[in-house]
């Protein structure tokens, strides 16, 4: 029989945290020429989620793709989780997946077994999605990656953008912070069994029941929180909306243990690339310990809609959340403020 695989100790580094540094892209992208096309709803200039081509009046095409190390060693959760992180991005859109492919890089010595798990914890969350599975391309590598790129549909005019958040509006945030803390804990071989059971269940839980939720209120902007963790996802949203997210740091919903593990230093690297690029445009209240900042910055895989809206519907949307049995607790986090002097503000209440 093979001996089992750790394929946390195959990868340099954990899920979303493995992401260039967004100063990097931010250069490149800059670089690149544009692209017109009146049909092309969202493209890359606002850094949404994902790409949204308008196919007739009623339906447009969503269009994502997103692969990444693994944070886990069990191959058939890294699978699941992988899956929803790529879907994530459909759902952050307001629209459905309906069509999957696998990018798989997988090393050859390592066997079939692994591989035959990752593709099926992947299938299982495209199944529970309502999409379809068709297909998809691999390469031999001594790193093992996995995602998928997936298409989605929504209607032209219900499509939910990273901007958009008035002055008054609510931030709700659909899951807990702090895998990237706690994946690192993992690859250390210091996280408790509590702690990594949170992660988990966090990171494969698809975001369909929130999107599903949300759908019935007036959403003004939506995006997931992912690599660029809720200091650079939140801050998207304010520099394209042009105002100020202030973020409550009491009221964030946090995995068990993760601000542990920030204080003891067992804290990704991709972390420290966020805060290099990212801190400039925020205000930490002197209050904010330095895990809790590293809580900000923490990479995120899989992680959960963050939402805006007007006070009485966010208010409802949390309430129906926690009626619909979400698996992960969702919280109103913070409020979107006219633009100051920075673009991110996080205090204490």
């Amino acid at each position: 029989m093979m001996e089992k695989v750790r394929l946390t100790q195959l990868s340099k580094s954990a899920g979303c945290a493995a992401k260039l540094s967004p100063q990097i892209l931010s250069e490149v992208m800059g670089k690149l020429p544009g692209f017109q096309d009146e049909n092309l709803l969202v493209g890359v200039e606002t850094s949404d989620d994902a790409a949204v081509y308008q196919i007739s009046e009623e339906l447009a095409l969503i269009q994502t793709l997103d692969f990444f190390p693994p944070m886990v060693d069990d191959p058939y959760t890294f699978g699941q989780i992988a899956a929803a992180n790529a879907m994530s991005d459909i759902y952050a859109m307001g629209g459905e997946p309906k069509i999957a492919l696998n990018i798989v890089a997988y090393p050859n010595c390592l066997g079939t077994e692994p591989l035959e798990a990752i593709l099926s914890g992947g299938a299982s969350k495209v199944k529970e999605a309502g999409a379809v599975l068709a297909g998809g391309h691999s390469i031999n590598d001594e790193e093992p990656k996995y995602g998928m790129s997936v298409t989605g549909f929504v209607h032209p005019e219900k499509v939910w953008k990273n901007y958009g958040a008035k002055p008054g509006d609510l931030m709700i945030l659909t899951k807990p912070l702090g895998t990237g803390l706690v994946n690192t804990a993992v690859k250390a071989d210091m996280a408790s069994k509590r702690a990594m059971e949170e992660a988990r269940n966090s990171m494969t839980t698809l975001n369909k029941v929130a999107k599903e939720v949300f759908s019935d209120f007036p959403v003004h902007c939506c995006t997931d929180v992912t690599g660029f963790s809720l200091a650079g996802h939140g801050l998207e949203i304010a520099r394209a909306s042009n105002v100020t997210l202030e973020v409550w740091a009491e009221e964030l919903p946090v995995l068990w243990e993760a601000l542990d593990y920030a204080a003891m230093g067992l804290v990704p690297e991709g972390t420290y690339r966020n805060k290099n690029f990212q801190k400039q445009e925020v205000r930490l209240e002197a209050e904010i310990s330095e895990a809790m900042e590293d809580l900000i910055f923490d990479p995120q895989t899989s992680g959960g809609l963050l939402v805006c809206m007007e006070e009485q519907y966010a208010r409802e949307a949390l309430k129906t959340l926690k009626d619909r049995g979400i698996a992960t607790p969702a919280a109103i986090v913070g409020q979107v403020k006219e633009k100051g002097a920075y673009f991110l503000e996080v205090c204490s209440r």
